[in-house]
């Protein structure tokens, strides 16, 4: 990653602004590029003013948005902090990690509630630029309103719990500290190696001082983003390897979105014939009906994809961070002698697993391996076998949007299967659509049973998997790409936990057709906690008993087609699939800036999707009174047992 200058038509002299007007004019000129496309950096700010930012960040964007000038930075309200981080978040997901945006938030609560968003940022590897507020630098009035206290060090704030959360930490306490906390910001945010929140404190009295600036800081700057070559020691070595292997099997993850290295994945898979699994962030690397794609890996995959996996002799991770999810909490990879090539930007991804290192642009890799490898493809009996176990899983996966008639007579009038909505929402949305969702039951289910027909067409944050996400973060993906539609899917659970982002939606006028699913509880881990021996304690919406005192009395009245209604959403309930398709079709009707559109459906959660044959590693109480608890233990410890350390060095060909 470099940085140049766009023009040199301001070379000297300073000018007069407040930090916060310096900020604004600073992020107004950053651009990115990458294969000589450029795009500014910053699509704008999102914000929720208090006595923090308001007279600071708040009289800035103001007055950039009252001058009326083309080179500015949009200012965005947003109905919670968190909330304001995840659509940011979402925004630069959708945009390869080449465009993002700010968030500014008042002291005290109001920054603090952006620590959730950090976390989310990092854990992806998704730039986003937080502004949290402090209290007064100078300690004029201490302690002041939402000020917290340490005795043991004065210069503690709240602002102090962004630094694990964040890949890059500067608190400015004078105007001269600016400008080297926003050139390493930016050089963070532009790094795909280091990138993640990136947070820059600012205490509310230094928003408001004003300083003389050289006018060189607010030249436009663009910071190239590149595409670093593989060795050609690692190159030569990783062809060796597959060239050695019977059954080399791939696990592409979110690095090859990032690079956008789908053309590059599908070249290589044709020209050898090797199997693709996908991560959830992966997920779309191949197109759904692609000869190699086998779909999910790992704890929420197919069968077809953890059958080879579970085979395979030699993995190829391709930009993966081999989460447990992916790894099935490392029980995937069953072949004693199974090896790994990692290719990947960051050095610390790439080496995972014991795995021989290509650190590189997963294209440049991608595309360099296909020609070491030129001649070389499994054999014809490796391919069958992909091809059968693939129409298995895709049988399978037509029972759950289609499920027989044993199934549907036993549910309940006008409740439907999670499966059924989902092949409903995948079927009569365009190939070009975006699914989003984070939390609960359904990621695992999209990553088992979604079709993704584009390499963009699928969204599901499953690094952090934060309940709250999925409103606000389809927002984001909205306003990153307005000619597509998208789809939220959301659960009673997550959908609790955020909703007032529909607010900003229909604010914005942004449309997004959210799929509300209603099962009256926490769908996913109400089943974990069944498998757990914990009976679904704790994971149903139902009044407390005033008999026995638990919560297992009559479900709870809650509307949650009118709480959407409430704040301003065009709502649709449906009843049966009929319904179901014909409330798809008029969302997708809908004006392109008539805001969110919100179907209500119940489903039944105690019908499940096809299984995956596949283990997550949760721990079981060792010692208990409940034969529940205890016969989960013998089960966690059987499975617990085909766990695999993986640290085996790999072979390389020299010496």
């Amino acid at each position: 990653m470099t940085a140049t200058r766009v023009a040199d038509s301001a070379t000297s002299g300073t000018v007069r602004l407040t930090v916060s007007q310096a900020v604004v004019r600073f992020l107004a000129a950053q651009w990115s590029e990458r294969d000589g496309r450029r795009q500014k950096l910053f699509a704008g700010c999102f914000g929720i003013f208090g006595h923090g930012n308001v007279a600071g960040l708040g009289q800035a964007l103001l007055q950039d948005e009252l001058a009326g000038q083309e080179d500015r930075l949009p200012y965005v309200l947003a109905r919670n902090e968190q909330a304001m981080v995840h659509t940011a978040v979402a925004y630069a997901r959708q945009k390869d990690r080449l465009q993002t945006w700010a968030c500014t938030a008042s002291v005290g609560p109001g920054s603090t509630n952006m620590l959730t968003g950090a976390a989310l940022a990092t854990v992806n590897r998704l730039p986003v630029l937080l502004l949290p507020s402090g209290t007064f630098a100078t300690r004029v009035a201490t302690p002041v309103l939402q000020e917290l206290e340490v005795p043991y060090a004065a210069d503690v704030t709240v602002n102090d719990a962004f630094r694990p959360l964040s890949r890059f930490f500067d608190r400015v306490n004078r105007p001269d500290q600016l400008p080297s906390a926003l050139l390493g910001a930016m050089r963070v945010l532009t790094d795909p190696v280091e990138t993640g929140a990136v947070t820059i404190a600012l205490p509310q009295d230094v928003q408001a001082e004003a300083f003389d600036w050289p006018v060189e800081l607010f030249a436009p700057r663009v910071w190239r983003i590149g595409r670093p070559l593989p060795e050609a020691a690692d190159l030569a070595d990783a062809a060796a390897l597959i060239r050695a292997a019977r059954r080399p099997f791939v696990v592409a993850g979110g690095g090859v979105h990032y690079s956008g290295a789908e053309e590059a994945l599908r070249a290589f898979c044709e020209a050898t014939g090797i199997p693709v699994g996908e991560s959830q962030a992966g997920k779309g690397s191949l197109p759904h009906g692609h000869p190699q794609a086998m779909g999910a890996v790992g704890s929420t995959g197919t069968t077809a994809a953890n059958a080879l996996a579970a085979e395979a002799d030699l993995v190829i991770g391709i930009g993966t961070r081999y989460s447990d999810f992916t790894t099935a909490s490392r029980t995937a990879f069953q072949d004693p002698g199974v090896r790994f090539v990692n290719i990947n930007v960051a050095r610390f991804d790439a080496g995972k697993l014991a795995g021989l290192s290509v650190v590189a642009d997963a294209r440049e890799a991608l595309t360099a391996l296909t020609a070491a490898l030129d001649g070389h493809q499994v054999d014809a009996a490796y391919r069958d076998r992909q091809a059968a176990l693939w129409r298995e899983w895709d049988a399978a996966v037509e029972a759950a949007h289609n499920p027989p008639a044993e199934v549907t007579d036993a549910l309940a009038d006008g409740v439907l299967t999670q499966g059924t909505v989902l092949g409903c929402v995948n079927e009569l949305s365009d190939p070009e659509d975006v699914v989003v969702c984070a939390a609960g039951s359904m990621p695992g289910d999209l990553h088992k049973l979604w079709r993704v027909r584009d390499r963009k067409g699928y969204h599901v944050e499953y690094g952090y998997s934060c309940m709250g996400y999925e409103i606000p973060g389809g927002i984001g993906v909205r306003l990153a790409d307005p000619g597509r539609d998208v789809f939220v899917m959301v659960g009673d659970g997550s959908y609790l936990m955020m909703p007032t982002e529909l607010v900003t939606a229909v604010q914005e006028r942004v449309k997004i057709i959210v799929v509300l699913v209603q099962n009256h509880g926490f769908h996913s881990i109400g089943s974990l906690s069944e498998s757990l021996g914990s009976q679904r304690f704790g994971t149903s919406y139902r009044y407390r008993n005033e008999t026995t005192g638990r919560l297992d009395g009559d479900r709870l009245p809650v509307d949650l087609a009118a709480s959407a209604r409430s704040f301003g959403a065009t709502v649709i309930e449906v009843r049966d699939r009929k319904e179901l398709e014909q409330a798809i079709k008029d969302a997708k009707a809908a004006p392109a800036d008539g805001g969110p559109v919100v179907i209500h459906v119940e489903t039944d959660p105690m019908v499940h999707a096809p299984d995956s044959g596949s283990w997550w590693d949760v721990p079981v109480s060792q010692v208990s009174e409940l034969d529940s608890t205890r016969r989960a233990y013998d089960a966690y410890t059987a499975s617990k047992a085909a766990q695999r350390p993986h640290v085996a060095p790999p072979d390389r060909t020299g010496p």
